[in-house]
């Protein structure tokens, strides 16, 4: 087994892993990604909606709030740069019967104190201008929200950190790990074993992230959260796409509901839906889910017709939460938390981890002692 000492390892290659490995990079750290996989983004990163999230529903002073908003306008920023794809195409919040009023007055209320820009209620003819297909009693727009193409971001985000000294090493799984006074020392299996010792570690790897701290000895164990998966199923429309902007129901417990997005060549899709399961690589749909994806979407789409909807991937969340609980904040665990010099625990990063990965590698930063960096 060969050995070596580097500045900085971020274990994962996701969105929000590249990200803060280009961070670190940019700051003049030599990094190193290690991922278990063949390529970047094989996880959650890729098994998503790629919605451009405007921070409408987290809590005042929250994470989430924080790094989606400050996260949305450096994404779009960055993508112009970088001439990545992305379309603010703006989304629609529907309220589909009485009962449902309540709660989307409380999300236009919590966008608002958020500081989310053009938000505009919309009347029922005006929703109808907007959107012909979509019923509803009620509506805002969210104007900021957008789609982006999330491979082609983190391409981006690879080659800024390699043109920066980084590098990403794939098939490179830890097999083992402790906590050593020359940092953390990290042994790594695939065609080459290697012992690396790291002074810093961003521990971005997702699904993984907790079950690294668990084998990591001299982690104090109070501070490995507990993990749930909750799987996300989507289906796609074959035939003609309804809409141009994307269309939210009210949100449930555990997601957004299973709402309509389109992508960036105009075809429809929906979900996700919450399944809660054990697996975390149980990504088959089951069409047998389908007739509550039909249930949900005539809510808002009545004319959606039967044998419309076909099985189209799914995603897993890695969650904090499970079933009836409430859903916590992310969670950005530093030295000043759980003692561990040059130590950072990405945990949770859910929705909207994609929108605030920017903003999250900079409170990765933050929590190792590095100053601010515009780097976009």
């Amino acid at each position: 087994m060969t050995a070596f000492s580097i500045d900085t390892v971020v274990i994962g290659a996701g969105v929000v892993g590249l990200a803060a490995a280009r961070r670190m990079a940019l700051a003049g750290k030599e990094t190193l990604v290690i991922e278990a996989a063949d390529a970047i983004g094989t996880g959650t990163s890729s098994r998503n909606s790629e919605v451009i999230h405007a921070a409408l529903y987290y809590p005042t002073g929250s994470i989430k709030a924080a790094a989606c908003l400050r996260g949305k306008e450096l994404l779009y920023r960055y993508a112009a740069a970088r001439g990545v794809e992305a379309v603010m195409c703006g989304k629609l919040m529907v309220a589909t019967d009485e009962s449902q009023l309540p709660k989307l007055q409380a999300i236009f209320d919590q966008a608002e104190a958020n500081g989310v820009p053009r938000l505009a209620w919309k009347t029922v003819d005006e929703v109808r201008d907007l959107e012909p297909e979509v019923s509803c009693i009620k509506a805002f727009v969210s104007g900021t929200t957008g789609i982006v193409d999330s491979h082609g971001l983190m391409l981006a985000l690879q080659g800024d950190l390699e043109t920066a000294g980084g590098m990403v090493a794939f098939e490179t799984p830890v097999l083992s790990a402790e906590i050593s006074p020359d940092g953390i020392v990290l042994a790594t299996g695939g065609a080459s074993p290697t012992e690396i010792t790291a002074r810093t570690v961003i521990n971005a790897a997702g699904h993984f992230a907790p079950k690294f701290l668990k084998a990591l000895s001299g982690f104090p164990g109070e501070h490995v959260p507990r993990q749930w998966y909750a799987k996300g199923n989507y289906f796609s429309l074959a035939g003609r796409q309804p809409f141009r902007h994307l269309v939210y129901p009210m949100p449930d417990s555990a997601g957004l509901g299973v709402h309509a997005t389109i992508d960036l060549q105009g075809r429809c899709r929906f979900g996700p839906d919450v399944q809660w399961v054990e697996d975390e690589t149980d990504l088959i749909v089951d069409p047998a889910r389908a007739a509550g994806f039909y249930a949900a979407i005539r809510a808002y789409w009545p004319g959606l017709a039967d044998g419309a909807l076909q099985p189209d991937y799914a995603g897993m969340r890695p969650k904090l939460h499970g079933p009836g609980m409430p859903m916590p904040d992310f969670r950005i665990d530093g030295p000043a938390l759980h003692g561990v010099p040059g130590l950072v625990n990405l945990l949770g990063i859910e929705s909207p981890g994609l929108t605030a990965s920017l903003a999250i590698a900079d409170l990765a930063a933050d929590r190792l002692g590095l100053p601010f960096l515009e780097t976009v």
